[in-house]
Formats: structure tokens, C-alpha cells, sequence
């Protein structure tokens, strides 16, 4: 099953589509798919629920907006060359521990939003990556092993970048380049952590005006999911809801092999097993 939040923005209805592709409504169950929903169980109770018919389809589901499927985040962590060969491309060696930096929760809109430049932007780039989402509190985990325990589920996530604010204007940081409104698309769906056998052999790929950009797997990560989730939880409080966008591969604009982004421009991503995100560059920002 899948996770959906469906409707206007600001204004998403919680949803859940089965394998069949019926869409269910959610709101007998919760109004809205965030982090208490994860932290009270809400997957097993919409499993539950599920099997015992008790869910309405969701009427004209086809025609409503896609949202992003977790009601705006506490958190946006996200970790920065975490394949070896998107940091060759960046011109840095792999890093020894996880390269740690946040965005503004606001960035997170739909999977198909219309995605923004900002004003000023000469580098705006891509990144297509395995979002984990957090069910549980995890503080202080004792390794590894039991990480992934305390993760919900699993989403495509588009970490968009304006490289120049970034590294040229960022002052030591980059959050600069990653915090511009529209910045993470996020969805279709989110699809719980029992679904996903391993978070670690999934296919990555992006396209900007269906040429091809990058094509990759999981497999490929340096810090693997449950590695990031015992790492993270070591220097913070991860809470439900708390998405961690894992690192993108190689293929992006910053390499120098491929134009930045233009107001006209179609991103498409996909991730094998989360679905596929289709969003158009807008205009540069005017005040």
C-alpha cells in the first residue's frame, strides 16, 4: 500500500492506494498523515482497517492534486555526497563521516508542483533520493542494526539546489542553495518501511526534457540508511515524521556535463518501487 495525501495545498486529504491502484479515503482514520498519525501506529491501524473493508474509495481521486505525503515535516535533514562517484563529480573524496545539512521544511511541496527559481539564480540543479521518513523517536540508538526499526516508510525525494548560492555565496554552509521555496518535492506516496525488502537496492534515475541525467542504485550509498538513521540519532533527536533526504549519485548539472535548469525546463525522477515525480521549472522569482 501507499500513503497518499490528495487535495489543494494547504488543504490535503489523507489517502491510501493498494496495489490494486483503488484509492481509499483516510479520513475515518486521521486527518492527515504527519508525525503523531506515524507515531500512534496509524500504518497498522489503515492496514487493519484495509482488511476489514471498513475504507471508502476515495471519489474523483484521479483528478486531485498530489501532495507531498507527509503533512509538513518538524525536519529536513539531509546528508551530501553520499555516493562515492557524485563526489568525485563534485571534486571532493569521499567523506569519512556523513556530510550533514538541513532545509527549511517549507521547501517540501507535491511531486508534480510547479518547482520555482529564485531570483538571482544562475545554478539550479537537480537531485534525485531515497527519502527515509521517521515513525518513532530515535535518540541515542546503539548501532545499526536496529535503526531501520524505527523508520516509517519510504519516498522519492527531489533535493533541488541552487549551486551558487551554496558554494559560492554560502558563507561556510550550504543550506543557502537548498532552502528556496519549492526546493523538495516529495511523493507520490510514501510506502511503509515493511514493503521496501531493502532500502538499499533501489534504482534512482532523473531526466530533465527526457534526456537522460542520472541513473543509479541504493547500492551505491557510502552510509546506508540505517547507517545515517544510528548516526544521526548520536548528535539529535530524530522525531515521527522527520524525513532524511540519503544523498543523490552522480548526473547532476554541477558535474559540468549538463546545462542548470531554465524556466521551461521538465525534471522527471523515479525511484523503483516509490513512483515517478514530474515537475516544470517557473519563471525566474519576480518580486
Amino acid at each position: 500500500m501507499q500513503l497518499m495525501r490528495l487535495g489543494p495545498l494547504g488543504d490535503e486529504r489523507p489517502a491510501v492506494r493498494t496495489d490494486d491502484g483503488l484509492v481509499h479515503d483516510l479520513t475515518p482514520l486521521t486527518a492527515d498523515i504527519d508525525g503523531a498519525f506515524l507515531a500512534g501506529g496509524g500504518i497498522a491501524r489503515v492496514r487493519e482497517a484495509l482488511a476489514a473493508g471498513e475504507l471508502s474509495p476515495l471519489a474523483g481521486a484521479e483528478t486531485l492534486r498530489v501532495g507531498a505525503p507527509i503533512a509538513r515535516p518538524t525536519a529536513v535533514i539531509c546528508i551530501g555526497q553520499n555516493y562515492a562517484a557524485h563526489a568525485a563529480e563534485s571534486g571532493s573524496p569521499p567523506p569519512e563521516q556523513p556530510v550533514v545539512f538541513f532545509k527549511h521544511p517549507n521547501t517540501v511541496v507535491g511531486p508534480y508542483d510547479r518547482v520555482l527559481i529564485p531570483r538571482g539564480s544562475r545554478k539550479t540543479d537537480w537531485e534525485v533520493e531515497l527519502a527515509v521518513v521517521i515513525g518513532k523517536r530515535a535518540r541515542y540508538l546503539d548501532s545499526p542494526d536496529e535503526a531501520l526499526s524505527y523508520v516509517a516508510g519510504y519516498a522519492l525525494s527531489n533535493d533541488v539546489s541552487e549551486r551558487a548560492f551554496q558554494l559560492e555565496d554560502s558563507g561556510g554552509q550550504w543550506s543557502k542553495g537548498k532552502c528556496c521555496e519549492t526546493f523538495n518535492p516529495l511523493g507520490p506516496w510514501l510506502v511503509p518501511a515493511g514493503e521496501v525488502p531493502d532500502p538499499q537496492n533501489l534504482r534512482l534515475r532523473s531526466f530533465v526534457n527526457g534526456e537522460p541525467r542520472q541513473d543509479s542504485t541504493t547500492k551505491d550509498m557510502i552510509f546506508s540508511a540505517a547507517q545515517l538513521v544510528h548516526h544521526l540519532s548520536q548528535f539529535l533527536v530524530l522525531e515521527p515524521g522527520d524525513v532524511i533526504n540519503t544523498g543523490t549519485p552522480q548526473g547532476v548539472a554541477l558535474s559540468g556535463r549538463f546545462p542548470y535548469l531554465k524556466p521551461g525546463d521538465t525534471m522527471e525522477l523515479d525511484i523503483t518501487g516509490l513512483g515517478a515525480q514530474r515537475q516544470d521549472l517557473g519563471p525566474a522569482f519576480q518580486s
